[in-house]
């Protein structure tokens, strides 16, 4: 399988987790939680490295060159998801062709499971436009009013919830994130960046363990799922 780079942003300060400390820096077990995610990603051997938009100035980056014997570069992201997924697209090593595929990764999903990036990859990589990792919704959906109260259940079938990585061209994926900021449009992941060019990227089911880091309840479920793991 040939190799590829991942962009993991992580200009973001996490204000609904709280505390002065970017949730992507907390520790868990002696290790700040971008580690844990990079080495995720890192496990993979068709991960090469990994390019982390960091905010300016950002004392807490831990400046490493390299994580697990692969590179880690970092470049400053932006104020907004997709102006710092750009930043890192830009500052990919150069032998990164416009057409090769790339990785983007939430900084706060450490849980990623080798099993699911290598479906990822495998499907992924065989789509004409590329890939999310998603989980269908099996919730009841509830439409609210302005009081609170419920207006209508809704239909859920066919509604996924959306994960990353993510897997696009590196030129294509360019193209739609500098077509969204150019239209003002805020999109909030590169997905709905591919959608609005009229692409379909694809749909591949991963695990409902491949959570989002958004509460201090996620990050003790993290440390716990970690520490059974190291048992």
């Amino acid at each position: 399988m040939a190799r590829l780079w991942a962009v993991v942003p992580a200009a973001g300060r996490g204000t609904r987790f709280g505390g002065e400390l970017p949730k992507q820096y907390l520790p868990v077990e002696g290790a700040p939680l971008i580690a844990h995610t990079l080495a995720a990603l890192f496990a993979h051997d068709a991960v090469e490295g990994a390019v982390v938009p960091v905010s300016e100035n950002d004392a807490d980056w831990p400046r490493w060159t390299e994580l697990a014997g692969k590179p880690v570069l970092a470049c400053v992201g932006g104020a907004s998801r997709a102006a710092s997924v750009l930043a890192g697209l830009h500052a990919l090593p150069d032998d990164v062709r416009p057409d090769d595929f790339v990785l983007v990764h939430d900084a706060a999903r450490p849980n990623l499971s080798l099993a699911d990036l290598t479906q990822l990859l495998e499907r992924g990589r065989n789509d004409p436009v590329g890939a999310i990792l998603a989980a269908p919704v099996r919730d009841t959906l509830k439409r609210a009013g302005d009081d609170g109260g419920i207006d209508a259940t809704e239909p859920r079938e066919r509604l996924w919830r959306a994960f990353t990585p993510q897997l696009f061209r590196r030129l294509q994926l360019t193209r739609a994130l500098e077509s969204a900021t150019t239209d003002g449009v805020e999109v909030t992941d590169e997905a709905m960046a591919m959608e609005r060019q009229g692409l379909r990227p694809l749909l591949v089911e991963g695990s409902e363990s491949n959570f989002k880091i958004t509460t201090p309840a996620d990050l003790a479920r993290f440390a716990y799922e970690l520490a059974q793991r190291h048992r």
